[in-house]
């Protein structure tokens, strides 16, 4: 899509369109599988191989290829029903879901309609002061991915404005589940964040029952968001009484802050339709990670629409009560009670623990700690510098290339005394540019704190004849004075002084 046509539509202030208007939300998600095999056939599911390399004429939907279920797919599916307290059908089937895309080689979707393998679930997800809102969900549901079209010559990749598009069937056929939410209400000013914790909480427990790489950025798990807002109740009416308003679904979020942004932005777009007296239209909508805009992409179809029809070539999925029972013991450790768990065992006040899971670090911090970091100096890097830096530049913390075990080996080399933090954050940037590992950057760059510790206690002496009225107010009992002292002791020694060093150094000489 051009960028003329990214550009914003007319929007309210947000906290104007919260008094006049109740949002409500449903979140569809779609996790690929990490199965080596697709969800059909036998094709190997790798990221990132050659265009149309990793096809057979059954995800090419060949005449007389015939499909057969990947086992182990059906086996994550239940999992991940589990683990979102759904139940789990004794009896489900696959449909097709019929439209034209082409990146659909078979122009129908195998799919499940009104038999999901899960359903009746919810997970409860914790925002950022420690609330908690529950989600319920509707269904969990297997399918197959889409392939990819590749649109060249335009300025954006979109297909307004290209020259031409290309398809790459490499992803079609690759398991899918689908988890879908009923609708979201009473969540009102808050409902951004509710889908961005939503999502998140969504992704760490997929991550913890290993059977996705939930990587947003390449496309293994994405958000549908739709969105709808409806009259707020007055007099002695319900907010539940008020009928549901017209849905938009923006389509492929592919980042928890895209989730947030998305939701506010349409919230404010619908307010202004609303308010100008027009109707909102049912369409899908496509998300603008540069502009922050949604733009319209298709009338959006009802059920009906697909033609739905069971699958003749697939046989019923009917897992036995014990085949569900010995997948319900596979489960790992709930997420929140994990959390609450590693928190006692890292020693991190409330409020610590709130940064690390908003920040998204709570597996990398225990990765980090497994490898050998202090849980301080893991939670100092994941939730300070890389964080920071990740929300300036608009990405996550893994786009880095940064490791936990990159951050255990800078924490080790903080706490031996050859760092000290001004020189770390040095090696950090000289890993994130693809230098090497800390030691590697350290040594390449010349880092290290000078051990003389006469050369030190010179350049104290120094500076102590040389800010003689600070060194003074030191004397007098004004502690804090040595700050300066100690800044000017770092710019002797060119930043390779131990801080904690020199500022023991003057207050032996000065108190």
């Amino acid at each position: 899509m051009s960028s003329a046509t990214s550009v914003a539509e007319e929007i309210v202030d947000y906290d104007e369109a919260l008094e006049r208007y109740d949002p409500v939300m449903g979140l569809e998600v779609h996790v690929e599988l990490n199965t080596a095999t697709k969800m059909f056939c036998g094709c190997a599911t790798g990221f990132g191989a050659d265009p149309n390399s990793q096809v057979c004429p059954v995800c090419l939907g060949l005449p007389g290829a015939l499909p057969v279920v990947n086992e182990k797919a059906v086996e994550s599916a239940i999992r991940i029903g589990l683990a979102l307290n759904c139940e789990i059908a004794e009896w489900c089937r696959f449909a097709r879901k019929n439209y034209f895309y082409p990146d659909m080689p078979k122009n129908f979707q195998t799919s499940q309609y009104d038999e999901p393998i899960a359903f009746e679930g919810h997970l409860d997800v914790e925002l950022g002061d420690g609330t908690t809102y529950r989600v319920e969900i509707e269904r969990a549901h297997m399918e197959e991915d889409t392939g990819k079209s590749l649109h060249i010559g335009g300025a954006t990749g979109r297909i307004h404005g290209a020259d031409h598009s290309l398809v790459d069937y490499n992803r079609a056929g690759i398991p899918l589940i689908e988890i879908v939410t009923k609708p979201l209400t009473g969540a009102g000013k808050r409902a951004p964040e509710v889908a961005k914790a939503y999502v998140g909480a969504l992704r760490e427990l997929l991550r913890a029952l290993g059977v996705s790489d939930v990587k947003m950025e390449q496309g293994s798990l994405r958000c549908d968001a739709n969105v709808s807002l409806r009259p707020r109740a007055t007099g002695d009416q319900s907010q539940d009484d008020v009928p549901l308003g017209t849905r938009t679904e923006t389509k492929n979020v592919n980042s928890l802050r895209s989730v947030e942004r998305a939701v506010r932005y349409e919230i404010t777009r619908h307010a202004a339709i609303l308010d100008r007296g027009d109707k909102i239209t049912q369409e899908t909508r496509h998300w603008h990670e540069d502009t922050g805009v949604t733009t319209s992409g298709r009338e959006k179809s009802d059920a009906e629409d697909y033609r739905y029809f069971p699958e003749p070539d697939l046989v019923p999925v009917a897992p036995t009560r014990e085949t569900v029972e010995t997948l319900r013991g596979t489960l790992p450790e709930p997420p929140g009670e994990r959390r609450r768990r590693l928190q006692n065992d890292w020693g991190y006040s409330d409020l610590e623990m709130r940064d690390v899971m908003n920040a998204g670090a709570v597996a990398l911090i225990e990765e980090t700690v497994a490898a050998g970091a202090t849980p301080a100096g893991a939670r100092k890097w994941w939730t300070g510098e890389l964080a920071r830096r990740a929300n300036v530049e608009g990405r996550s913390v893994e786009e880095f290339g940064v490791t936990p075990a990159h951050i255990a080996e800078l924490d080790g080399l903080v706490r031996d005394g050859r760092l000290n933090d001004s020189m770390a954050r040095q090696v950090l940037e000289g890993v994130i540019a693809g230098e090497g590992a800390p030691t590697e950057v350290a040594d390449a760059r010349g880092l290290e704190l000078v051990q003389d510790d006469g050369a030190l206690e010179a350049a104290v002496d120094k500076v102590i004849e040389a800010n003689a009225e600070v060194a003074q107010k030191v004397r007098d009992g004004k502690v804090q004075a040595a700050g300066a002292l100690i800044g000017q002791v770092m710019k002797e020694m060119k930043g390779q002084a131990d801080a904690g060093k020199a500022r023991e150094l003057i207050l032996a000489k000065l108190t």
